[in-house]
């Protein structure tokens, strides 16, 4: 389970990431998501580190 800040992060930075992506694209946001949580759950916590994964995510991530 995470702590609260490195919640509250992976918040921030998936908000971020997602910040062009129609609010009904929950799929590529859902796909973000996983992979910024795996990525934490690994211990990475640096929020460039997190951001880059995110882009990454979502240049892979299925679309509508």
């Amino acid at each position: 389970m995470l702590d609260a800040p490195t919640a509250a992060l992976l918040r921030v930075v998936l908000d971020d990431v997602c910040k062009n992506l129609s609010r009904y694209d929950t799929g590529a946001r859902t796909h973000v998501a996983s992979k910024i949580l795996e990525a934490a759950s690994t211990g990475e916590i640096r929020h460039d580190r997190l951001k880059q994964i995110g882009r990454d995510a979502l240049s892979k991530a299925p679309t509508m």
